[in-house]
């Protein structure tokens, strides 16, 4: 297959906006996978700032990152993603060059805790305040669920609405498929 997967796709664009010494947000930590890629991809002088509402996923990651010795290069913060200009220091903002969402519930977790599309679309918000100039949010979005067509619903809503002079937004995904597969949205702040 030519074409790349939904994956693949999602960091390809982080690897369009993300380089060494840069400072990036993981949305929605989770089991670790994107906190580590995002860990190695800003290098020893790059910085992570995790969110997750989950102890579980918390936990998750930083063993993750422990077993990779990348724990430095992060700050894991049990609090909605909704909540991350607070907690991300006034010096970083304006230098975020990226940020991961992987929407829906956390694999291998509680399947009635999820994203809502209230706290998902404030983070966006928040991002794109903060976000440098070209930045790039990366959003998963998981919709074979109940609340996950809920979300789908009201994030597509949302960033149709953009104003074009504020970001590019972009949509992929595998339209023939079954069983309701993921696809991106991408939003480059201009």
């Amino acid at each position: 297959m030519k074409l790349m997967r939904i994956l693949p796709f999602a960091r390809s664009l982080i690897d369009l906006a993300v380089k060494e010494g840069d400072i990036v947000v993981d949305a929605t930590v989770g089991n670790g996978h994107d906190t580590l890629y995002l860990a190695e991809r800003v290098g020893p002088s790059g910085h992570v700032f995790g969110f997750d509402i989950q102890a579980q996923a918390i936990e998750n990651t930083t063993k993750r990152l422990r077993e990779h010795r990348m724990e430095e290069r992060v700050t894991l913060l049990q609090a909605s993603h909704a909540e991350l200009h607070t907690h991300i220091p006034s010096q970083y903002k304006g230098r975020i060059t990226g940020a991961m969402f992987n929407l829906g519930y956390l694999p291998g977790g509680d399947k009635q805790i999820v994203t809502k599309p209230n706290s998902t679309i404030a983070a966006i918000e928040q991002l794109l305040e903060i976000i440098a100039p070209e930045g790039i949010i990366v959003l998963v979005i998981y919709h074979g669920h109940p609340e996950g067509a809920i979300e789908r619903d009201a994030l597509l809503q949302y960033v149709s609405t953009i104003d074009q002079q504020r970001a590019h937004v972009i949509r992929y995904e595998f339209m023939n498929q079954i069983n309701h597969p993921p696809f991106i949205v991408a939003i480059e702040k201009r």
